[in-house]
């Protein structure tokens, strides 16, 4: 009959339960908000990203889908884990806590030590990505075959109020303007207040002309994004901390209860 009686968990296990328990319900949170921030790069910027000819920029948008998802995951198990006083979850819930932090610092070094080694090589990349920027809208604008760039552009001049890659001159050298089938010196969509050939007057009434070029809004959009995955980052690190000491704690006093 004794073997039989259910155990009767300790005020200490209690508090621990409920505090675990919050614990990954903001642990969840943390996830949604970087899964939220991946997918959201992914529907309403990839057609920005896209312009810049560079895995580097979508593959990080993957990853930070990625990393959401097993963050949510890991909070599921984790009040799974809680809830029914499962030993063996809890550990599994330890040891993915444990791979997510190392995972986060072993990120972290390599991208100090990646910034170490480019620079001043870093300005050379970030060159390059003005150069393709330059490139794509200069050759590829308004060229049969390439509507989907076509609009990619259009919405990234008329979103961020820009008019080409550097500033509004770079659109002289173009294939469009250059074919000399069009009495336009730049796009609608450079128009302050888009209309039907509203490009053929390049006065900064008229035009996005002295707020300066796309690349540099679209630098700060991607560093905006990586400012939001840094501060997640870090409070993801912070919470997993206290975690897996809460978790230690409750898996020590689930072992200590008498069955």
């Amino acid at each position: 009959m004794e073997a039989q009686r259910e155990r009767n968990p300790t005020c200490g296990t209690i508090c621990l339960k409920y505090l675990l328990f919050l614990f990954n319900i903001l642990f969840w949170l943390a996830g949604g908000v970087v899964l939220g921030v991946g997918v959201w790069t992914l529907v309403e910027k990839s057609d920005y990203i896209s312009l810049l000819n560079s895995s580097f920029y979508s593959a990080s948008v993957h990853i930070l889908i990625a990393a959401g998802i097993i963050v949510i995951a890991t909070g599921i198990i984790g009040c799974c884990a809680t809830l029914k006083e499962m030993k063996s979850l809890l550990i599994v819930y330890l040891i993915l806590l444990l791979s997510i932090f190392l995972l986060e610092i072993i990120a972290g070094v390599l991208a100090y030590i990646n910034y170490q080694e480019c620079f001043p090589l870093c300005y050379q990349l970030d060159d390059e990505l003005r150069q393709n920027l330059k490139g794509t809208m200069q050759l590829k604008y308004q060229q049969p075959g390439e509507e989907s760039v076509t609009q990619a552009v259009d919405k990234l001049q008329q979103q961020f109020k820009c008019c080409g890659s550097g500033n509004f001159s770079d659109w002289r050298d173009s294939v469009w303007i250059r074919a000399k089938n069009t009495t336009q010196i730049v796009p609608d969509s450079c128009c302050k207040t888009p209309s039907g050939l509203c490009g053929r007057r390049d006065h900064p009434s008229n035009i996005y002309k002295v707020e300066g070029g796309c690349i540099k809004k679209l630098e700060e959009f991607i560093l905006s994004q990586l400012y939001i995955l840094w501060a997640v980052g870090i409070g993801i690190a912070f919470l997993q901390l206290v975690g897996m000491m809460v978790t230690c704690c409750l898996y020590q006093n689930l072992k200590e209860d008498p069955y």
